[in-house]
C-alpha cells in the first residue's frame, strides 16, 4: 500500500541538529579576502560540509591561529569560544550542522565587532541587526556588519599570532557578558530539543531491553524542503528550514 498521507513534525532532525545551506560571501574584506563576518557560538559546536567549490576557513582558538582549508566533500567543525571566518575561494557552497538546534538561532553566535561595540548593548544591537528581506539595502547592512566583525577580527588576529592572546580572551568575555540574559531561554530550548531527544533515546533502549518495543509502532517518515532562500547569515547567502520546534529564523538576520 502506498500512502501519500504526509506526518506532522513532532521530533527534530537525527540527534536535534540545525541544518541550512550556505554560499559564501565573495564581498572582499579590508585586508583583501573575500568572505564572511568573523564569530563564535557560545554553546553549540559548528560543522561545515563542503557541497561545492573551494575556500577555506580561518580559526582563532587556544591553539592559535590555523587556515584549514575547504575542498568538496571536505568537513570542518569547531567548538564553543572558537572564533571562525569563512573565506571565498571560488564559488564555495556548503552544508552546515549545528549542535543544539534553536540556540544558534537565538543569539548564541556572537560577532568580532570592536571592544567599544562588544561594550555597548545597544550598540552591539544595531550593528548586528539586518533589515527584512534579501534586497539590497539589507544586502548593504549585511556588508557593513560583515566589515565591522573583520575589523576586530584581524585585531584579534594580530595578537594572537604575536603571541598575546589577552584580547582574544577579552573577546570571550565580552561574548559571554551580551548573551547572559538569554541563558534561561537556551536553557528550555536545549531541554526541548536536544536533551528530550537524548532521553528519548533513553526509553526506547529501556523499552527494548524490557523486550516491549511499542514505541516502533509510531514509526514514520517526514520530509521538509527550505523555508527561505538566499538570506544574508554571517557567513554567506543562506538557505534555511524552519522546521516547527526544531530550527527557528535567525534573529539576528
Amino acid at each position: 500500500m502506498v500512502s501519500d498521507a504526509k506526518p506532522a513534525l513532532p521530533h527534530p532532525l537525527p540527534g536535534a541538529i540545525g541544518l541550512s545551506h550556505l554560499s559564501a560571501y565573495d564581498w572582499e574584506a579590508a585586508d583583501g579576502v573575500c568572505g564572511g563576518s568573523p564569530h563564535l557560538h557560545l554553546v553549540c559546536t559548528e560543522a561545515y560540509v563542503v557541497t561545492g567549490g573551494r575556500g577555506a576557513v580561518q580559526t582563532l582558538s587556544p591553539d592559535g591561529y590555523r587556515d584549514i582549508p575547504l575542498a568538496p566533500g571536505s568537513i570542518a567543525w569547531f567548538t564553543p569560544g572558537t572564533v571562525h571566518r569563512m573565506v571565498q575561494g571560488g564559488d564555495l557552497r556548503i552544508t552546515v550542522l549545528m549542535q543544539n538546534s534553536g540556540l544558534p538561532e537565538a543569539g548564541d553566535a556572537v560577532f568580532t565587532f570592536p571592544p567599544e561595540v562588544l561594550a555597548d548593548p545597544e550598540k552591539y544591537a544595531a550593528a548586528a541587526t539586518l533589515p527584512p528581506g534579501t534586497g539590497p539595502e539589507t544586502a548593504a547592512a549585511a556588508r557593513r556588519r560583515r566589515d565591522l566583525a573583520v575589523e576586530g577580527y584581524l585585531a584579534l588576529r594580530e595578537a594572537l599570532v604575536a603571541g598575546d592572546n589577552g584580547p582574544y580572551l577579552e573577546f570571550q568575555r565580552a561574548a559571554a557578558r551580551i548573551v547572559r540574559d538569554k541563558v534561561p531561554t537556551w536553557r528550555d530550548l536545549w531541554r526541548a530539543g536536544a536533551l528530550a531527544t537524548a532521553e528519548r533515546t533513553g526509553a526506547q533502549l529501556d523499552a527494548l531491553a524490557g523486550g516491549e518495543p511499542a514505541y516502533l509502532g509510531e514509526a514514520t517518515a517526514y520530509e521538509a524542503a527550505p523555508t527561505r532562500l538566499g538570506g544574508f547569515g554571517m557567513c554567506g547567502r543562506r538557505d534555511e528550514y524552519n522546521l516547527p520546534g526544531t530550527t527557528l529564523p535567525y534573529r539576528s538576520e
